[in-house]
């Protein structure tokens, strides 16, 4: 087989800023790797990244996995493409990855052309557009958009290769999908939408299709009848279930998923092993949707939060802590009555008992007393201010609060001092909605100039 039958995607990590060994990068270009492409953000964190317009990820992580990696793309001659900078994808956050990658490449003196792709959307422009609701949620009304802080639109491939074909080294892309990271190049090389598409998707988060996901990134071979996928680290390996069980990852349908062009299809897909190392995958399809669509993401702020922390240790409260924690919800909301002059409409609070029911609750209930709880306390109000105080009118009952049967106080342990952590703006998602548009490019920014 040729270089030109087949297109090689090297995918190092599953996000930009999660590291990976260097060596697996070496690998992947002696492989005969035709393109680099890493997914740079995730709505997994929630949604206080789009909302705030910061990245999760540290500086210093982005920067030492960007240096790799440019040295990597400039050394091959291949292209580097990086997907949803800055973690939510908005133009802020692209700005942020192009400030790194402008100090790396003076650095290293390497001379690549870089495109920016800009992603973040104006409530105004949206307005008049054809936009409808994807399931749970309903019909947009304009004070919904207008309450976004930010608003960007998920891109599929062919941004990317609009700025690849005008010739970028390096593509910086705002929100896309994760797939459309990896399947952009090959599908500008005219490989089959089906292999591609589903190659993407297996390879998405680097290492996770591996049987040992901290060992590095993976290649895919896609040609003309479908793909091959391997790891990067010799000593890990791919196998049937390892791969096609990718397809369980973030969907709704295991043998289905919708990008803005189509629907990918994998139910016909023939997973089969090459040798202990390698998968070869078949069968995969991809329809092309009758309307492109472009998938809003937005988040609004929702209060301001401050955050205590304490824990029991005393085993008679322990005994009976879902007692205790139905007594403190109950005495923090007359404490705030009475001290604060608040009811219920003005705040909100959540008590979590960690060790004990805080992730399942209901669902999994112990059949034992634990041995220790910690209580978080979460307060949100209008205000920070009010948040603060609602946080510290409790302060003396996350200390000392006995259960209704002890004649005595106890005392419990708060994880710091001072005990309220205020949080600062609390977010949520309120835009699951998708935009109907007559080109897949004209609701983004393509900047080939941005870094030169």
């Amino acid at each position: 087989m040729t270089t030109t039958d087949a297109v090689r995607i090297l995918v190092p990590t599953g996000m930009l800023g999660g590291g990976f060994p260097p060596e697996t990068v070496t690998r992947g270009l002696e492989l005969g790797a035709d393109v680099i492409a890493v997914d740079g953000g995730s709505t997994d964190s929630g949604p206080y990244y789009l909302g705030a317009g910061i990245a999760k990820t540290a500086r210093a992580a982005v920067a030492r996995d960007l240096r790799l990696l440019l040295r990597a793309a400039a050394s091959a001659g291949i292209p580097l493409i990086i997907g949803s900078c800055g973690t939510s994808g908005t133009d802020s956050g692209v700005e942020w990855v192009a400030g790194i990658t402008r100090e790396i490449l003076a650095e290293e003196d390497l001379s690549l052309r870089v495109a920016t792709i800009y992603s973040s959307q104006k409530a105004a422009d949206l307005a008049g557009l054809p936009i409808r609701p994807l399931p749970p949620a309903g019909p947009l009304d304009a004070a919904t958009l207008e309450s976004c802080e930010n608003i960007v639109g998920m891109m599929g491939h062919e941004p990317i290769v609009a700025a690849l074909a005008a010739g970028a080294d390096v593509v910086l892309a705002g929100r896309a999908t994760d797939t459309a990271v990896a399947a952009a190049y090959p599908l500008m090389k005219g490989m089959p939408a089906g292999p591609a598409w589903h190659a993407a998707k297996i390879v998405e988060c680097g290492g996770q299709c591996t049987t040992n996901p901290r060992a590095g990134g993976v290649l895919a071979t896609i040609d003309a009848d479908g793909f091959t996928i391997e790891p990067l680290d010799p000593a890990a390996a791919c196998t049937p279930t390892s791969v096609a069980a990718h397809m369980l990852y973030e969907t709704v349908n295991p043998f289905t998923m919708r990008e803005p062009a189509g629907t990918i299809e994998v139910g016909d897909a023939v997973y089969t092993a090459l040798d202990p190392r390698r998968v070869r995958v078949t069968g995969s399809r991809f329809e092309v949707a009758d309307q492109h669509t472009i998938k809003l993401e937005g988040a609004r702020i929702t209060g301001y939060q401050t955050m205590s922390f304490t824990a029991v240790r005393d085993p008679h409260i322990l005994g009976q802590i879902e007692t205790w924690a139905a007594l403190l919800r109950k005495m923090i909301t007359e404490w705030v009555s009475n001290t604060l002059a608040l009811g219920p409409a003005d705040y909100d609070f959540d008590i979590r008992l960690y060790g004990y029911d805080a992730i399942l609750e209901k669902l999994d209930p112990s059949p034992v007393p634990p041995r220790e709880v910690g209580v978080m306390l979460l307060v949100q109000a209008p205000t920070q201010e009010t948040a603060t105080a609602v946080a510290k009118v409790a302060n003396p009952l996350m200390l000392h609060l006995p259960t209704p049967d002890m004649d005595y106080l106890p005392s419990l342990a708060f994880a710091t001092s001072p005990a309220e952590t205020e949080r600062g703006a609390a977010y949520e998602f309120v835009l699951n909605h998708v935009v109907e548009v007559d080109s897949p490019t004209s609701l983004f920014r393509i900047d080939l100039e941005g870094l030169q």
